[in-house]
């Protein structure tokens, strides 16, 4: 008896594909996922993967350039020293300026900027404790690659101590018991913010429980198939475009309530400064919602069983927000990985908040943003429509 229980279990199992999803598709691409992103593609530290570093030379001595050589050799580091390229622009040929590498920073472009104001050149191996410091400006939100800079940089001031001549009496000492250039570090975002990187975590985990949400709300249309009654609403003159349409608009204020309801207790509770970043929050809560109401349909249409919804929504909603920046920031993968996460709405909807809660550009900065986002949204109603043809067929 107990022998034909185990055999009628895996019967069901081998009948039922999203349980087969479930137990052996999911756990496989997680692993798969962070294997990628923790044992190799999206380590830094083993050179997979380089910091972006905005240099200002203003000292221009023969110390200082040998630094910024030493910098850029370093396998660690991709150094800029001129300003990034706009949309319809030409690349700069200017050198880099203090307040241009600190837009940087607050924009995103680079996660670091280090500046080297005159006298710097002196100071590089001198040991003395004292003299001019280079400067660090971070993104804290990125809280590896500031350390990792100022460490880099270490080893970047002794080549350059070296090539203009030795340590001054202390080469026979120990490199990693020597500080051989002194430097300041400090945030250039959030710092006068009691909880910085709330906006950070909310914008995460609310686009990943919206698409959630959305692809469960979707699976309405599965109940209504399996009932009768969608093929009575599709006889009343509203057609499957009305249906879907109908659908879609609730799923969009469904996401747009959730979305409100979270950054409302992050600005009750953690203090996240919702009504100071008001306009940009609403544009970016309605294309998200948008989106992830459509994605939602896209799934719904294209299970059969709700079943199949579920191990459909478990894989692909949690991938991508494995990828896209919910779960693991995106700014410690590697630059593959990162370019890989566009592929999903997810990642560009965590970005847009970013912009306006943690960088505070200007609305004209959520172009980019906002622009795949709707283009995911109508790429989304399009298939949802196709897929729905089905119904109509039965």
């Amino acid at each position: 008896m107990i022998a034909l229980i185990v055999r009628n279990s895996w019967t069901q199992l081998r009948r039922d594909r999203a349980a087969q999803i479930l137990a052996f598709v999911v756990p496989v691409a997680f692993f798969s996922i962070f294997a990628v992103i923790f044992g190799g593609g999206g380590n830094r530290m083993n050179g997979m993967s380089r910091v972006a570093v905005a240099v200002v030379d203003e000292d221009q001595s023969e110390k200082s350039r040998a630094l910024v050589a030493a910098l850029s050799a370093d396998s660690g580091l991709r150094v800029v020293t001129a300003p990034p390229a706009r949309a319809h622009g030409k690349p700069s040929t200017d050198p880099l300026t203090r307040a241009t590498a600190e837009q940087m920073v607050k924009s995103g472009d680079v996660p670091v900027a280090l500046i080297l104001p005159a006298g710097t050149g002196a100071s590089i191996g001198s040991f003395t404790g004292g003299g001019v410091k280079a400067l660090v400006w971070v993104d804290p939100s990125d809280p590896v690659a500031g350390r990792m800079v100022g460490g880099l940089l270490q080893r970047a001031a002794l080549r350059a101590a070296a090539a203009g001549g030795g340590f001054m009496g202390l080469s026979t000492r120990d490199p990693d018991e020597m500080l051989p250039l002194e430097f300041e570090q400090h945030a250039v975002l959030g710092e006068k913010r009691e909880s910085p990187m709330v906006a950070f975590y909310a914008a995460g985990i609310a686009v990943m429980f919206i698409m959630f949400s959305a692809a469960g709300a979707g699976g309405a249309l599965i109940e209504e198939t399996e009932s009768g009654t969608l093929e009575r609403v599709l006889t009343s003159g509203l057609g499957m475009t009305g249906l879907l349409l109908g659908k879609w608009l609730y799923l969009t204020t469904l996401a747009c309530a959730q979305i409100v309801v979270m950054f409302l207790w992050g600005m009750l509770v953690f203090k996240l400064p919702l009504l100071e970043h008001l306009p940009g929050f609403i544009i970016m809560t309605v294309v998200t919602a948008a989106a992830a109401a459509a994605f939602g349909l896209v799934l719904a249409t294209l299970s059969r069983t709700r079943q199949q919804l579920a191990g459909l929504a478990n894989l692909i909603v949690l991938s991508l927000n494995a990828i896209g920046g919910s779960m693991f920031p995106r700014f410690l993968m590697s630059d593959t990985l990162q370019r890989i996460s566009l592929v999903g709405f997810n990642a560009w909807a965590l970005d847009g908040y970013l912009k306006v809660f943690w960088r505070q550009e200007p609305l004209s900065a959520l172009a980019p943003q906002v622009g795949a986002i709707l283009g995911f949204t109508a790429l989304f109603l399009l298939l949802a429509r196709r897929l729905a043809r089905r119904w109509e067929a039965a």
